[in-house]
């Protein structure tokens, strides 16, 4: 899988949820938080995910949070990338069945 410099998608979570969940998923790494937008330190480089809270999803009477996010990935090579996304989707993915 190849991890492109600047990555979006949408999560099914909170903004708080993601706030709580970040120093977990990026490996305890320096974050700078600048409004909407987080500054990313980590090992392997640097990078900016910025969030942006959407419209809940509706399916019959369930509404599901739904938070756009967007990566860019600053100063760090391709496998870094893929490295630093694998753990950050591992770690905030959720369980279901």
């Amino acid at each position: 899988m190849t991890v492109p410099i600047r990555l979006q998608r949408d999560m099914g979570c909170t903004l708080a949820e993601f706030e709580r969940w970040l120093p977990g998923a990026t490996r305890g790494a320096r974050i700078e938080s600048i409004g909407a937008m987080y500054r990313v330190h980590a090992a392997e480089g640097m990078l900016e995910i910025r969030l942006e809270e959407k419209p809940p999803r509706r399916i019959a009477s369930i509404s599901l949070p739904v938070l756009s996010v967007t990566f860019d990935f600053l100063e760090m090579p391709e496998e870094s990338r893929k490295i630093f996304l694998d753990y950050f989707d591992h770690y905030t993915r959720r369980g279901g069945g």
